[in-house]
């Protein structure tokens, strides 16, 4: 109602003569009717403090513009409303305000669609963001189907995402095997964009290496070259890699030779030591050692990586005088040792049964300030099993489990199994019983060793409970787990229940190897049953199974016992002539 108090305090006339009412009244209602419709416009928007200071804008506008226009209305012409000037002035004002009401409403609209538009863009580009860097996210958290429904969304709606989060994709499923899904996603980008990187192909090329496909690796490879994507040296290095463990040294040479076409003489650190890898595990180690001097003169910047490829080389070619010397070397050169290098030390003292010398490393290793890991402990209480000191085994495993480490069930059956060989079942129990109380679950290896356990005390039916708990855990006996009851069943004179483990065996879909036959052959000579053993040795001979002495050993020394050395000698002459069959020069 502002614009009608100017009207009736304008020119100081506090009267309007009755012919201007109806005018007065039609402007109220226009302009009602155009706030009204500016309000009404605004209320449907979020931002109210906006939209109010919106309102008084255009108020305050109006007003101003309102009394220009009744300032040109002379304040000594008292003839207001009833001359020509006087209606020249209130049509004026009249027509400038519904312009000037009109043009504000439609910049208004503008200014709200703008703002519209600026906010549906902003949320757009917050999702992409969010969606992408969820879709990493789940990726790396090994939740695939749910990054692939992600991105499916994302698509749906017209949102690509980028080449890097299409990356994570491709690197999860490569990681979990699917090999094919990742294929198929490349072809996608491909198609539909966004066109894959060269880090895509490296990923997809690792992949198919990684499951021994470098066939399929080599395809992937050449198909860069269609796509206008040059590979790099990370790219060659997979490719050399997987060419070097398949022995293919020669190809992997000319193919990082044809591919780089690199002039630059100082060779590259990861290729130069995959290559000195392969030529140890080929037993090339003057080649291997003449790459490694190559490095140094070349002024080739050697890490901690390249000395444990040397270390390990000498290890497995049984120079520990010069892995030793290496090992120092690379304390003089500032490289501190890491936990694969203490590895591969201990892993080779161990395998010369050098237990002690392999406690005392990690001991040094303690003290150097590295934490050993679980490979580290598997390899030294797998070296004090087969050397049967279970004390400092068992206390290398708590001492595992004191440093929040618990051991997988490997480190756990090898304790088992060893109070099995020892004849101690109750502590292999108490065993398997913290191995639960850890959270860690029995596997068919962890049961195989407790039946040995039961079958070295001769608790066969304890042996046989075993098997039944097995079943009843999920678990399906193995070829070991028959072997070890149907040999139970034979020492204990029951050579029928042996048949039954053996028919049950082979109902599961496992086939009888030689221990197998030789128990049941040890069983029936047990026995007396030398018909049956016969019959089963001659079934022995046909199998092609007999590559070693045991069986014909069992039958000689029975006929033996019984008086009957022509016999035993048959069988020994038997057993010749099959070798000589079986290995004819």
């Amino acid at each position: 109602m502002a614009a009608s108090v100017i009207f009736f305090v304008a020119n100081g006339e506090p009267c309007l003569l009755p012919t201007h009412i109806p005018l007065l009244r039609f402007f109220n209602r226009t302009l009602l009717s155009v706030k009204r419709h500016v309000a009404h416009i605004l209320r449907s928007q979020h931002d109210t403090v906006a939209h109010a200071r919106i309102c008084c804008e255009v108020d305050m506008a109006i007003r101003k513009k309102l009394q220009l226009n009744a300032g040109d209305c002379s304040s000594n012409d008292q003839s207001f409303g009833a001359g020509e000037n006087g209606r020249h002035a209130v049509f004026n004002a009249l027509d400038t305000m519904l312009k000037d009401s009109l043009e504000r409403l439609k910049m208004m609209r503008e200014n709200i669609s703008l703002v519209k538009i600026s906010l549906r863009g902003y949320a757009c580009e917050f999702n992409y963001t969010e969606h992408t860097t969820t879709i990493r996210r789940l990726c790396l958290e090994g939740k695939l189907g749910a990054a692939l429904w992600l991105r499916r969304k994302m698509v749906q709606r017209g949102i690509l995402p980028d080449v890097f989060t299409h990356n994570y994709i491709v690197n999860g499923l490569c990681k979990l095997g699917l090999l094919e899904k990742a294929d198929w996603l490349v072809r996608e980008m491909l198609e539909f964009g966004p066109s894959p990187s060269c880090a895509t192909y490296n990923t997809l090329i690792k992949g198919h290496c990684a499951v021994n496909s470098v066939d399929k690796a080599l395809y992937v490879f050449f198909t860069m070259a269609t796509t206008g994507i040059l590979p790099n040296r990370v790219t060659c290095n997979i490719l050399v890699h997987a060419l070097c463990e398949k022995g293919l040294l020669k190809e992997a040479k000319r193919m990082l030779e044809e591919i780089l076409n690199d002039d630059d003489e100082i060779p590259d650190l990861v290729t130069s030591t995959i290559f000195m890898d392969s030529y140890f595990k080929n037993g090339a180690i003057i080649q291997a050692l003449s790459l490694w001097n190559q490095m140094l003169q070349k002024c080739t910047k050697v890490d901690a990586v390249a000395y444990n490829v040397l270390i390990n080389g000498f290890c497995k070619s049984q120079y520990m005088n010069l892995a030793y010397g290496y090992a120092c070397e690379m304390f003089k050169k500032g490289l501190l040792p890491d936990a694969f290098t203490y590895n591969i030390l201990i892993g080779a003292l161990c395998k010369e049964g050098k237990t002690n010398e392999a406690c005392y490393t990690l001991g040094v290793m303690s003290r150097m300030g590295i934490m050993p890991d679980q490979i580290t402990y598997k390899i030294v209480i797998r070296g004090l099993c087969l050397d049967g000191d279970i004390v400092r085994a068992k206390d290398l495993l708590w001492c595992m489990l004191n440093n929040l480490m618990v051991p997988n069930p490997m480190i756990w059956n090898l304790i088992i199994d060893l109070y099995g060989r020892w004849n101690d079942p109750n502590n292999a129990f108490f065993t398997r019983d913290q191995m639960l109380a850890f959270g860690v679950h029995p596997n068919v290896f962890t049961y195989n060793a407790l039946i040995f356990a039961q079958v070295k005390s001769d608790d066969f039916y304890g042996a046989c409970f075993l098997k039944e708990e097995m079943i009843s855990k999920g678990l399906c006996p193995d070829v070991v787990t028959y072997n070890l009851l149907i040999g139970a069943a034979c020492n204990i004179g029951r050579p029928d229940f042996a048949l039954q483990l053996l028919n049950e065996m082979v109902q599961r879909g496992y086939k009888p190897d030689l221990i197998t036959y030789t128990e049941l052959l040890r069983g029936f000579c047990i026995r007396g049953n030398m018909k049956e053993a016969e019959e089963l040795y001659a079934k022995i001979l046909k199998s092609g199974l007999l590559n070693d002495h045991v069986p014909v050993q069992i039958l000689f020394n029975k006929y033996c016992k019984l008086g009957e050395p022509v016999r035993a000698f048959n069988f020994y002459q038997d057993w010749l002539a099959s070798k000589r069959d079986s290995y004819p020069y």
